[in-house]
C-alpha cells in the first residue's frame, strides 16, 4: 500500500486513517473542506458537489504519479431532527456528502484502482443497519452506503477489493454542534477512532487473492444490530 485517498481526512476518523497510513509508510491524499495535518497533500472541496469531488480525485491521482492503492470514504455529516424539522437543503446535503460523494470519488478512482488491484473502504455506520428516529437523512445515506458497497463488491470482484466498514460511535467532534438531547450521555462509551482506522488498514493490506468484505467495529459494550 502506498498512495491512499481519504475523504474527510482533516478530522475524526478520516484524520485517524491519515495517521495510520503515514505510520504504515504510505502517502495519504485528502479531500476535505478543511486542511489536514501539515505535510499531507490535499485538495479543498465541498464533497456535496459530486462533480467537483470527481475532479479532485482525478487531480490527486495525478499528483500521486498516476497510481493509486486505496480509497477510504470517511467524510460524513449529520444534522439530527425530524423530517419536518430538518430543512430540505440540509437533508439533501447530508445524503450528498455521506452517499453520493462516496460513489463519485470511487467512480473517478476505479481506473487507477484496477491498474493497481487496489482497495476501497467505504464507511457506513451502525445506523446503516439499524434505524432510529430523527435521523432519516443519515439513515437513508448510510443504509445506501451498505447497498452501494455490496453491489460494488460484486461488480469489481477480482479487480478491486471492496470493503464495507460499519463503525459504532467514536470519540470525535461529530457530536459537537448538536443539541444536548442528540449528544451521547456522560456515561456513553465510545470507541477510539484510531481503533477503527486500524481496521481500515487491515482491510487495505490484505494479500493478493484475499478480500475483507465487511467489518463492524464498535465499543465492546455497543449493540450494533437491531
Amino acid at each position: 500500500m502506498d498512495a491512499v485517498i481519504v475523504t474527510g481526512g482533516s478530522n475524526g476518523l478520516g484524520a485517524a486513517v491519515v495517521d495510520a497510513v503515514v505510520k504504515a509508510g504510505g502517502r495519504p491524499y485528502v479531500i476535505d473542506r478543511q486542511p489536514p495535518k501539515p505535510g499531507v497533500d490535499w485538495i479543498e472541496c465541498d464533497l456535496a458537489d459530486t462533480r467537483a469531488a470527481e475532479r479532485a480525485t482525478v487531480e490527486l491521482i495525478a499528483r500521486a504519479g498516476g497510481t493509486l492503492d486505496g480509497v477510504v470514504t470517511a467524510a460524513g455529516m449529520d444534522v439530527p431532527g425530524t423530517l419536518a424539522e430538518v430543512p430540505g437543503e440540509t437533508w439533501d446535503r447530508i445524503v450528498a456528502v455521506d452517499l453520493l460523494a462516496t460513489a463519485a470519488v470511487i467512480r473517478a478512482a476505479i481506473p487507477a484502482l484496477k491498474q493497481s488491484h487496489g482497495g476501497v473502504v467505504t464507511i457506513s455506520s451502525t445506523l446503516g443497519i439499524k434505524a432510529v428516529s430523527d435521523a432519516t437523512a443519515y439513515c437513508a445515506a448510510k443504509f445506501g452506503v451498505v447497498g452501494f458497497t455490496r453491489a460494488l463488491a460484486a461488480e469489481l470482484a477480482g479487480q478491486v477489493n471492496v470493503t464495507l466498514l460499519i463503525p459504532g460511535g467514536m470519540r470525535t467532534r461529530f457530536f459537537d454542534d448538536r443539541e444536548d438531547r442528540y449528544k451521547p450521555g456522560p456515561d456513553a462509551i465510545l470507541n477510539d477512532p484510531a481503533n477503527v482506522a486500524a481496521a481500515v488498514l487491515f482491510a487495505l493490506n490484505q494479500p493478493p487473492g484475499c478480500a475483507v468484505r465487511e467489518l463492524v467495529v464498535a465499543a465492546e459494550t455497543e449493540s450494533s444490530y437491531p
